[in-house]
C-alpha cells in the first residue's frame, strides 16, 4: 500500500494499450483485508507475492486451506527477501569490488531484496578493503530524490526509518561502527551505515534490514567465507570478487543463491538474460523473467488418442 503509484501507472498504460475490460484489475488497499480476502477466495487459482517472509509464509499457509466451493489447489509464487552477501578474496581487484559493493548496498537506499547487506572479506585484504569502502561511501550524496545529484534518498516511510534505526542501534551493540553518514533533518532519511568486525551470527548479519546498512565480516580463508555466506535462511543473490579460478569454480558449485554474480554488482538483473529469484526462505517458484515463469500460470494438459482404425473402411478406387 505504500508503493501504489507505480502499479496505477502500469494500469493506465494497459488501458491505453487497449487491454479488454475486466482482464486486469488494479485494487489499491491499506492493510491486509483485501489481500487476505483474495488469497482465500475460492476462485483465485494462483497467488504471486513479493514482500516480507512473515507475510509470505502467512499467504502460503492460508492458500493451503480448502475453501467452500473451491475446486482446485492454489499455487503460490513468493519472493520473500534475502540477506545477500558478497565475498571479496585476497586476489580480487579492489577497485571494482569497492564500487560494486557500494552500489549494491546503498543504491535505492538499500531498499532492494537483492541489495548487498553483508560483505565477507578474507583476512589478507580486510583492512585495506574496509578503509577504501568507507572512503568511497563517504563520497555519496544523501538528499531529496528530486535532486539529480542525489545518490541516496530517503527510505519509503516513517515505519521503515524507525525499523532501520532499530537495527543500527543493534549494530552499535554488536559490532564496530565505522561509518554513519549525516542526513537532512526533514524526511525519512537513513545515512549509509557500515559496521566492521561483525560476527556471522549477529542480528545485523542474519536478519533482512531493507535499508542502507552494511555488515563487513572477516573470514580467515575461502572455506570459511563460503560457510558464512551460506549461513543464513535466505538464498536470493550473492557475489564474488576474485581472480582465482578455483574460487570462482567453487562459487559456481557451492554458493547457495538463486542469482550469483561474479566480479560485478549483485543488483539489477536483466529480464530474459538473468532470470531472477531465490530459494530456501527467500521464496518459491520459477524465476521471474525465465522461460518457466509464465508456465506457472497455466495448467498443463496431455491428450492421447488411439488412431488405429476400428473395422474395415473401404478405400476409394479399390475393389
Amino acid at each position: 500500500e505504500v508503493s501504489s503509484v507505480i502499479a496505477a501507472k502500469f494500469a493506465e498504460i494497459l488501458v491505453e494499450a487497449g487491454i479488454p475490460s475486466g482482464v486486469f484489475q488494479y485494487i489499491p488497499c491499506k492493510g491486509s483485508t483485501v489481500g487476505s480476502h483474495l488469497v482465500k477466495h475460492p476462485d483465485v487459482n494462483t497467488i504471486v507475492f513479493t514482500g516480507s517472509q512473515e507475510v509470505g509464509c502467512q499467504i502460503y499457509a492460508e492458500a493451503a486451506i480448502l475453501q467452500p466451493g473451491q475446486k482446485h489447489l492454489k499455487k503460490v509464487i513468493a519472493e520473500m527477501g534475502g540477506k545477500n552477501a558478497v565475498i571479496v578474496d585476497e586476489s580480487a581487484d579492489l577497485d571494482p569490488a569497492v564500487a560494486g559493493v557500494v552500489q549494491s548496498a546503498f543504491g535505492y537506499s538499500g531498499q532492494k531484496c537483492s541489495a548487498c547487506s553483508r560483505v565477507i572479506v578474507l583476512e589478507p585484504v580486510y583492512e585495506a578493503f574496509v578503509n577504501r569502502l568507507v572512503e568511497a561511501t563517504r563520497s555519496l550524496n544523501v538528499g531529496v530524490a528530486e535532486e539529480p545529484s542525489t545518490q541516496v534518498g530517503p527510505v519509503i516511510d516513517a515505519n521503515a526509518r524507525d525499523r532501520i534505526q532499530g537495527y543500527v542501534a543493534k549494530g552499535k551493540a554488536e559490532a564496530e561502527l565505522v561509518l554513519e553518514m549525516e542526513v537532512p533533518e526533514n524526511g525519512y532519511f537513513i545515512g549509509p551505515t557500515i559496521f566492521s568486525h561483525v560476527k556471522p551470527d549477529a542480528a545485523i548479519a542474519q536478519e533482512e534490514i531493507f535499508g542502507p546498512v552494511l555488515s563487513v565480516i572477516r573470514a580467515k580463508d575461502f572455506d570459511e567465507a563460503l560457510a558464512i555466506a551460506n549461513g543464513t535462511n535466505f538464498a536470493l543473490t550473492g557475489g564474488l570478487y576474485s581472480r582465482t579460478p578455483s574460487h570462482i569454480d567453487r562459487a559456481y558449485a557451492e554458493f547457495e543463491v538463486g542469482n550469483l554474480y561474479i566480479n560485478r554488482g549483485i543488483t539489477g538483473a536483466i529480464v530474459a538474460r538473468q532470470p531472477f529469484g531465490g530459494f530456501k526462505l527467500s521464496g518459491v517458484g520459477s524465476k521471474a523473467g525465465g522461460p518457466d515463469y509464465l508456465l506457472q500460470f497455466l495448467e498443463p494438459r496431455h491428450v492421447s488418442e488411439n488412431v488405429q482404425r476400428q473395422g474395415f473402411a473401404p478405400i476409394e478406387g479399390v475393389d
